[in-house]
């Protein structure tokens, strides 16, 4: 079956990051592009399961990514990645504010 890694219980096993980013006056455009550049080579990294960068219907400065990684190794490897260094050195200087906060499963599917 492709994608057996969509199931419940698949989803639920890993290493998640939550991030908000909130874009500086004028940059929300340049940010959105960022993340959507980026998500390509990170869905290819072997590690990742999910990488997905939601933005706000109601304020278009603010976005949320959400990442699913096999295991914290596998976000580690993720951020010595040259696309990443790349989208970080463009990213920061863009954004008001970014917040990354890890999450674990607790609750068995």
């Amino acid at each position: 079956m492709e994608n057996a890694w969509l199931t419940p219980e698949a989803l639920n096993s890993g290493f998640v990051v939550a991030i908000t980013i909130e874009a500086k006056e004028g940059e929300s455009e340049t940010v959105a592009a960022i993340l959507r550049d980026l998500v390509a080579p990170t869905m290819a990294e072997p590690g990742v399961k999910l990488f997905l960068p939601y933005r706000s219907p109601t304020n278009s400065s603010l976005f949320f990514v959400f990442e699913l990684y096999l295991d914290e190794k596998a976000w580690g490897a993720h951020q010595a990645t040259e696309h990443f260094k790349e989208a970080i050195k463009e990213l920061l200087p863009r954004a008001a504010s970014r917040e990354r906060v890890p999450f674990v499963p607790f609750v068995p599917v």
